[in-house]
């Protein structure tokens, strides 16, 4: 929409939308020094969590230290406020350690809410935001319900779930953000005379009930683990756990009332047109189609201290209230419970992100961009790593500084941005750790060693914690090397310690690092025996025994980053024609012009080009340069 200039207030970046994405943006871009507008239709509603009150996860967990490393805030609300912590998949190996804490839902609102309202540059404002204001086709700024145009040099869009936001429960549907919030009805129709191409996904989540309904000796006790690791790696204090969380599980009664009730689903009736997320599938969906499974686990998960109020995670539904009661109270525990609020599906508008350049920028509209579940995804932790990015690439062009862009091998947000503008999603983008083919390289434990200089070079860590993060280096690379030169000799009490850990005796001298390499033995097992052993930090010790116990894995990933990064240096111009390329397949060209990679890398990963379709690409850049080449010649 053309603006008429007549501006209540100027800013050089505009944040529509305050949820994890939303805040996220604004952090970076006013820590960078831009002034900031932070627009929300709820100041109750910044950081919400209405899905679930968690934070981490398998994969998710390593998007959150990820995105402490490189300046971002989730890590340290989440620590601030966690109830309980645990390292998930702790019976496998190091790559799939995945943190993830219970938080207290309506703290973390509150210690994000006081965080934006603290931040220098940043102002927070309750108002909807219903066009995007253009001058010349350039973006200028945007226009509230209220009719005030904002000035802004550029524009993020992360509006969640709000965008024509419409929930359902049975057989009723009304138009609805998450939690009963107003939904964003206008700015739809103004992305669309953009030329942004929407589409409808959808998610759900799951009832609330009374903690004085729940019979907890029916069920499960889980509790966080003993010795806690903090999110924030700047975070040294000792943290506790404050709750225990519990397990139940469905049974052939509660799939026999969900069956027959099934067609009142929202779902499953045909009302819901938005596609709705695959690896978070509601109760119905997981009884219909996993059939031959005789129960499903549920979770009992407080929303904080204080309040009785306690989520079902695992459990979302889009059945009619009176259903969703029924079944419920055929599970074990739950017999007498009490429902607080209602499970309900909510659909919602979200943008094709194959139309985003890795930064996050709109191609086709400049200084534009998208984050958070309008980009496609699912969860809090992908929403917030989208936010950071796009506030750090907004403020960095408008400083006129080279943008930030992650590869596939320095992250899993890297490997989460390169996914959904490469490969686009068909629904809800959730990340796992099988989607990094580099994820023994890409841990949680070393996100600090892998993206601090990053966040220090686009002026989100200050020096000292940059500082701090060198000297943790060099310790680890000098303990690393010093375990390869420690001999370990031959003697009965080493050996007696090795018979006892189920591995084979001592008949020569060994070093230490070859001991450490074997499954049953660890660094800290084997201190007895290592005379020169320096006091260390516990994070230094874990880093050189990961880098001494999986060196030959590490290394062999190491080269095939290489190769990667490898077509990733070259470039393809930008207006090519690829049905115009000689020896490309009709399939390769058509995706190739729709997606427009920015490098042969990147090309390789689209959906429909296969490996002799790079090599086509190959050779013809190779002809393309070396005519580059000779025309300047011939031109000069």
């Amino acid at each position: 929409m053309q603006t008429d200039n007549n501006y209540i207030a100027k800013f050089d970046i505009a944040v529509v939308g305050a949820g994890h994405a939303g805040c996220e943006a604004a952090f970076a871009a006013a820590r960078l020094g831009l002034k900031t507008a932070l627009f929300t239709i709820s100041l109750d509603a910044v950081a919400n969590m209405p899905c679930n009150p968690s934070i981490g996860g398998t994969a998710k967990g390593h998007l959150v230290r990820e995105i402490d490393a490189l300046g971002g805030e989730m890590g340290k609300a989440a620590d601030a406020t966690f109830l309980q912590s645990r390292i998930l998949n702790r019976g496998k190996g190091p790559a799939v350690h995945s943190l993830r804490v219970q938080s207290d839902r309506v703290k973390y609102h509150a210690y994000m809410k006081s965080a934006v309202e603290h931040t220098e540059n940043l102002y927070l404002k309750q108002d909807e935001i219903t066009d995007i204001l253009t001058d010349g086709g350039k973006i200028c700024g945007v226009r509230s319900k209220l009719g005030s145009n904002y000035a802004a040099k550029a524009v993020i869009i992360a509006g969640g779930t709000y965008l024509k936001g419409k929930v359902f429960v049975g057989g009723v549907s009304y138009e609805s953000g998450p939690d009963s919030t107003l939904p964003a009805n206008l700015l739809s129709n103004s992305l669309t005379e953009l030329g942004v191409e929407l589409r409808r996904f959808k998610t759900g989540t799951p009832c609330r009930i009374h903690r004085r309904s729940i019979d907890f000796s029916k069920l499960e006790k889980q509790d966080g683990d003993e010795e806690i690791t903090p999110f924030s790696f700047e975070n040294h204090e000792k943290l506790e756990n404050k709750i225990s969380c519990y397990i139940g599980y469905t049974n052939a009664e509660t799939h026999k009332v969900i069956l027959e009730n099934i067609h009142r689903s929202a779902m499953y009736s045909g009302k819901i047109e938005g596609v709705g997320p695959r690896y978070c599938p509601s109760i119905e969906d997981k009884v219909k189609r996993f059939s031959d499974k005789p129960r499903h686990q549920l979770f009992i998960e407080p929303m904080g201290l204080d309040t009785e109020e306690c989520y079902v995670q695992g459990m979302s539904s889009s059945l009619p209230e009176e259903v969703q009661l029924k079944f419920m109270r055929t599970i074990k525990g739950l017999e007498h419970v009490e429902i607080m609020r209602n499970a309900y599906a909510i659909e919602y508008d979200c943008c094709d992100p194959t139309q985003l350049l890795p930064t996050l920028e709109f191609k086709n509209i400049a200084n534009l961009y998208g984050a958070g579940q309008f980009n496609g995804t699912s969860g809090y932790e992908e929403a917030a790593a989208q936010g950071l990015v796009a506030g750090i690439n907004a403020a960095l062009k408008i400083k006129g500084e080279p943008p930030m862009v992650l590869d596939r091998a320095s992250s899993y947000i890297g490997t989460l941005i390169d996914d959904l503008v490469t490969k686009g999603c068909q629904d809800p983008y959730r990340m796992l750790t099988s989607r990094s083919e580099y994820r023994l390289l890409l841990r949680q434990d070393n996100a600090d060693l892998r993206l601090t200089e990053t966040g220090h070079r686009v002026g989100l860590i200050s020096d000292e914690r940059y500082a701090r993060l060198l000297e943790k280096k060099r310790l680890i690379e000098q303990e690393t090397e010093r375990i390869k030169h420690v001999n370990i000799a031959p003697t009965a009490e080493i050996n007696s310690y090795l018979e006892s850990q189920g591995t084979e005796r001592l008949s020569t001298g060994i070093k230490l690092s070859q001991l450490i390499k074997r499954p049953e033995l660890s660094y800290d097992g084997l201190a007895p025996f290592d005379k020169e052993r320096p006091e260390l930090p516990k994070e230094v010790r874990e880093q050189a025994e990961l880098n001494v116990k999986y060196e030959g894995y590490i290394a062999i990933q190491q080269q095939q980053v290489q190769a990667m990064r490898k077509l990733e240096k070259k470039a393809l111009p930008a207006d090519t024609d690829y049905t115009k390329v000689r020896g490309l397949r009709l399939e390769a060209a058509e995706k190739l012009n729709k997606i427009r990679p920015l490098s042969v890398g990147q090309a390789s990963r689209i959906s429909g080009v296969n490996p002799a379709d790079v090599n086509v690409l190959l050779i013809w850049l190779s002809a393309y340069g070396k005519n580059e080449k000779d025309n300047g010649e011939t031109n000069g």
